[in-house]
């Protein structure tokens, strides 16, 4: 887990590459954890500008997860052989489905149009 949040954090702004199914989904895990506990800490510390509203920490964490979510998930998307920009068909309440499955679905093996499999390369150099 660790390992795929320094992952999605060191490739802030690379949009170039392939994410495995566990990097993609350990990152989305922490990221959610870590907005749950944002909203808990911002009700304890009565940080929200109004009833109802987003609290300060709460908007700082995604803030600064937002550019690296759209990546891990553009590069996640790579590791299927899609484009990155058909994350925007979840934009669309019928295209969360077909995002979804396509997160969830094992990456290709070897090498496709967005590069080398990660895994397969760490075995290959070890």
């Amino acid at each position: 887990m660790g390992k795929a949040i320094v992952s999605g954090f060191a490739h802030y702004f690379d949009f170039k590459g392939r994410a495995s199914r566990s990097e993609y989904w350990w990152f989305v895990l922490f990221v959610m954890l870590v907005g749950v506990l944002s909203i808990f800490v911002d009700m304890v510390l009565g940080t929200s500008l109004e009833e109802n509203s987003t609290g300060f920490v709460e908007a700082f964490w995604n803030l600064i997860t937002f550019i690296p979510s759209i990546s891990v998930c553009a590069r996640r998307l790579h590791d299927v052989n899609k484009s990155g920009w058909w994350m925007l068909l979840s934009i669309t309440i019928i295209g969360i489905p077909v995002v979804l499955y396509w997160t969830i679905k094992k990456g290709d093996e070897g090498a496709n149009r967005f590069g080398l499999n990660e895994c397969v390369s760490e075995s290959i150099n070890a």
